[in-house]
């Protein structure tokens, strides 16, 4: 019996021109993989007639789609084609290749040189390897779009690729952002770190700068050392770029409007600041060390628990410092200087952080185990802690206080995964590369006063 024309409309009813874009959709997808469509609709694609003179079978519009998208970012090399004969091969190198890229920003850290005593054993990141996503050396030469890759071209050789992105996420800085689940602040890191690949053409006189922090850092300690053997002081010993990277940060600040600046750290490099920083006369410091220092007031305290204010001039007018007092108990300071900064803020009615700022200092030992650690973070964002951001500086000498082997005192390949809880970038530098560590100083001193 003949199908009446309801039956057929009733039973066809579904594939009508409103449906168009859902059953394109569907049929995308059974090209692709005819099992990832419902049973129904594939036994209903698999009764199409084939496209006449040909036993070829349809290709995926997706695929046609690209390639034109490819051509039209190419038009100097657009040469006619049919669909038969698109290059799937080198699509599917292209997304590789974009698969590579992301694969750097999410893993490079892993490989980036970071540890300056060669303690720590090299880690294997499969992700980072061509042959992990299916290229090989044969395909160096090739050349690729770059994507969103700050790159400056819009194509380039798979050769070139990988050597921006080893300079750029595998030198002297590891950086973390791929977890930041803003889109505008992850781009921010990310164009920062691409176009500048990791480093700056800083002048000789920037230069200069730094060396010369590097020597006053240096010869405090050793003078310290050979003057008074023995005697508790917390060196900066394989630290040093720490000066300059503090300095940084307060003439970045004072740049950009901060007028105060609270300070807060534990025992290790204490002196050195408050001498190369803070310009606290060194002559006091001497009298505390050979016990002729009388406090004017209180009990006194022992040299590296000591506080202290100042003000420095920056490029950005005069900045008020402040380093605030520091018991033996580690960490315990920084919930007191962030409070401080609010206060401050409260008084001149700074809301938003523009012109005070929070820096805290922290051992790398510390930094993971003490929960006061984790308390900061998770207040620093409510209404009534809020300070416009922190910036954290770890410094990472290796010792752990009591533990020589990180991995009896964390459960995390870094000490820093608890400031991920409030998506803060995280910012690794290998401190015997004071070029990179002064970078590193700015883009973090950017990012607070940017993004907040």
């Amino acid at each position: 019996m003949s199908e009446s024309i309801m039956e057929r409309m009733w039973r066809t009813g579904h594939i009508s021109a409103g449906n168009a874009s859902y059953v394109e959709e569907l049929y995308e997808q059974y090209l692709q993989d005819p099992a990832e469509v419902p049973e129904q609709w594939r036994s209903y694609f698999e009764t199409l007639p084939l496209v006449e003179g040909t036993n070829a079978p349809d290709i995926s519009h997706s695929t046609v789609k690209d390639h034109f998208l490819l051509l039209a970012k190419n038009q100097a090399r657009v040469v006619p084609v049919s669909a038969a004969s698109i290059n799937s091969e080198h699509e599917r190198k292209q997304f590789a290749v974009g698969e590579l890229i992301n694969g750097y920003r999410r893993q490079g850290h892993l490989k980036a040189n970071l540890d300056p005593l060669g303690l720590e054993e090299k880690l294997d990141v499969p992700l980072l390897t061509l042959e992990h996503h299916k290229l090989s050396a044969a395909d160096l030469d090739t050349r690729f779009q770059t994507g969103n890759l700050f790159f400056g071209h819009s194509e380039a050789s798979l050769r070139e690729i990988v050597d921006v992105l080893e300079s750029t996420y595998c030198g002297s800085v590891g950086v973390e952002y791929m977890h930041i689940t803003d889109e505008a602040e992850q781009m921010w890191v990310q164009q920062r770190m691409e176009s500048a690949r990791s480093e700056l053409a800083f002048g000789d006189g920037v230069k200069r700068r730094i060396l010369d922090r590097l020597i006053a850092a240096e010869g405090l300690g050793k003078y310290l050392g050979s003057k008074y053997p023995g005697t508790k002081r917390f060196g900066l010993e394989g630290a040093e770029s720490f000066i300059p990277c503090i300095a940084e940060l307060i003439h970045r600040a004072g740049s950009s409007g901060v007028v105060e600046t609270v300070i807060g750290m534990a025992h290790r490099g204490r002196i050195n600041l408050l001498v190369n920083l803070m310009g606290k006369d060194p002559a006091d410091v001497f009298d505390e060390f050979e016990g002729r220092y009388e406090p004017g007031f209180g009990s006194g305290d022992v040299k590296y628990h000591q506080g202290f204010s100042s003000n420095l001039m920056t490029p950005g007018g005069e900045m008020h410092l402040a380093l605030g007092f520091n018991p033996s108990h580690l960490e315990i300071a920084a919930p007191v200087i962030v409070g401080s900064v609010r206060a401050r803020m409260d008084r001149r009615e700074d809301s938003a952080g523009d012109k005070v700022l929070a820096i805290n200092i922290h051992g790398d030992a510390a930094f993971a185990g003490q929960g006061v650690v984790m308390e900061t973070f998770q207040a620093s964002q409510t209404r009534g802690f809020y300070t416009g951001g922190t910036v954290h500086v770890v410094i990472n000498n290796q010792i752990g206080y009591t533990v020589s082997d990180p991995a009896d005192s964390r459960s995390t390949h870094y000490c820093t995964e608890v400031a991920k809880m409030v998506q803060a970038p995280v910012l690794h530098v290998n401190g015997d590369d004071p070029e990179a560590v002064v970078f590193v100083s700015q883009l973090a001193m950017d990012y607070r006063m940017e993004i907040k």
